[in-house]
């Protein structure tokens, strides 16, 4: 047996399935297909491979209670990448996948830093301001 190690390097993004501020819901199989679309693009042009294990959960905060997706991904020892290349390819993934399921704000959870993506200011009007 084979035993690989490499160097820990995690992210967690956390898609919301409502697209924008709206009630129309995107399913989990609408975020996998745009995921698995990236990953595609990204093995033939650059020869990187992001696996992903993705989970069902809810985003609650006050009045929000949005379902969401979770993507969680490692520095997977079989396809390794150095840190810097492993983050901008979770950030490029990121953008795409906020601007294809109509997302305002994503946060990702790395090993070592949170990183938030904005398009604008808006909040989820379900969302308590004072």
């Amino acid at each position: 047996m084979n035993k690989q190690n490499t160097s820990k390097y995690t992210a967690t993004i956390t898609i919301g399935l409502q697209a924008g501020y709206t009630e129309q819901l995107l399913t989990k199989a609408e975020v996998i297909a745009q995921l698995q679309k990236f990953q595609d693009q990204l093995i033939s042009t650059e020869g990187v491979y992001l696996s992903a294990a993705v989970s069902e959960c809810d985003v609650v905060l006050s009045g929000q209670i949005e379902p969401s997706v979770k993507l969680d991904f490692i520095n997977y020892p079989k396809f390794p990448l150095a840190e810097d290349l492993f983050k901008k390819h979770i950030l490029m993934l990121t953008e795409q996948l906020m601007n294809s399921l109509r997302q305002n704000r994503v946060v990702i959870i790395f090993h070592n830093e949170i990183v938030m993506l904005e398009n604008n200011n808006e909040i989820d009007p379900r969302i308590i301001k004072s």
